[in-house]
């Protein structure tokens, strides 16, 4: 393994990022478009909303085995304390995020008695949790605030890796990409 290598996360811990990046961000518009719609097609719309959450579930659980089972680079040795404390625990608060904003939303449809259609290949039955609207909404209303909160965090892994990457010149993003300038 080179220097470098050692320093980028895996070509599958890339993937994973990667890709589950990319279904939040499209998952966070596709429910920001429902909320303009009714009817049918609001219900339409979210229905490929909740298909995509249990998809990024199956997918962080795989990226945490992944983890579990894969070498994490070093933060570069240039970072602040502060700076590397802040890394870690918005690295842990994604984690929990990625798994607690579909599970409530799963739980959240089962308490309002509905199950979710995966893309039409099969469907996910409810949770056997009982019918409760009131707290079924409560926890619509938490899934909601969560997947803010994750947005503005999304916002500053973000304006970090730019800063790591362009003032800081410690590799930034290109740790998580298979190219790029990675320092010693």
């Amino acid at each position: 393994m080179s220097d470098t290598s050692a320093r980028r996360y895996s070509t599958g811990a890339m993937i994973f990022h990667w890709l589950i990046a990319v279904l939040v961000i499209m998952n966070w518009q596709i429910v920001e478009r429902a909320q303009d719609l009714e009817g049918p097609l609001r219900g339409e719309v979210m229905g490929y909303h909740k298909a995509w959450g249990i998809a990024i579930l199956v997918l962080t659980v795989g990226r945490l085995l992944w983890r579990f089972t894969h070498k994490v680079p070093p933060l570069p040795s240039n970072l602040a304390g502060w700076e590397a404390a802040l890394a870690r625990t918005v690295h842990v608060i994604f984690y929990v995020l990625l798994i607690g904003l579909p599970l409530g939303g799963w739980l959240a449809n089962s308490m309002t008695g509905r199950d979710i259609d995966f893309f039409g290949l099969f469907t996910i039955p409810p949770l056997p949790t009982g019918e409760n609207e009131d707290l079924g909404g409560s926890i619509f209303d938490l899934h909601a605030l969560g997947g803010t909160i994750f947005i503005y965090l999304i916002g500053l892994h973000i304006l970090g890796a730019l800063k790591h990457t362009f003032f800081d010149k410690n590799g930034g993003i290109f740790r998580m990409l298979p190219f790029g300038k990675v320092p010693g």
